[in-house]
């Protein structure tokens, strides 16, 4: 036989420390759930990271645990604790933080894989969006009411309790970003190639809207 027609041997499988493997599992997973949805098999997965099915589980006793361990890794791990400091710092307008926070959130947050995940997780019937929504409520949305308040005057949260439209007129503030990242990663179609004029320019026209409604909801006064 010709020396260049002898197969080449088979490369030997990497061994790596636990926690490097673990990290290569949930990484691989994050990429497989993005593409495929929450019913890919661990099977395909396996294949995919050039592992057994059996190693696989020796990390992930569960397909329901490793779901798990990509909701920590994407939506509590990209999470920065120090957003909320930022919405309530204020020492500047309550426009330029919003601005900053929606400028890092994008970046951060709304990705091609945070996208994809939280539409399948969805449509799978998964908790990991009502965990998510009940922690961006208590880090972000209430927040931002308690800071609108401020801004337009109007009585502070603990004199006057937060009114679900109060809450709606924060999630209408989001839901403008948010959208952004559904058309460009879920629809895939074309979007304001100027981010950080578009979050601008979103967080004008809604909070404006905001702060008129609760000035004159508080005070009765429309300016």
């Amino acid at each position: 036989m010709d020396r260049a027609e002898i197969p080449a041997a088979a490369a030997p499988r990497q061994r790596l420390a636990r926690a490097e493997r673990e990290q290569q599992i949930v990484d691989g997973a994050v990429r497989f759930f993005a593409e495929v949805g929450f019913g890919g098999q661990t099977r395909e997965l396996a294949q995919r990271l050039g592992v057994t099915q059996p190693l696989l589980y020796r990390y992930f006793p569960t397909k329901q645990d490793l779901i798990e361990r990509v909701y920590e890794a994407v939506f509590i791990g990209r999470w920065n604790p120090e957003w909320r400091a930022l919405i309530e710092d204020r020492s500047r307008p309550l426009r330029d933080r919003l601005i900053d926070f929606y400028r890092a959130y994008t970046q951060d947050v709304l990705t091609y894989e945070w996208m994809r995940i939280y539409m399948f997780a969805g449509l799978a019937g998964e908790d990991i969006n009502r965990r998510y929504i009940g922690m961006l409520e208590s880090e972000l949305l209430r927040p931002v009411c308690a800071e609108l308040r401020a801004a337009a005057g109007a009585p502070p949260p603990a004199a006057v309790a937060i009114t679900s439209l109060e809450q709606e007129a924060a999630w209408q503030i989001h839901a403008a970003v948010f959208y952004y990242g559904v058309r460009k990663h879920i629809y895939r179609v074309g979007v304001e190639p100027d981010v950080d004029a578009f979050i601008a320019d979103a967080v004008d026209r809604t909070l404006d809207g905001a702060l008129a409604v609760t000035r004159r909801q508080h005070t009765g006064s429309g300016k």
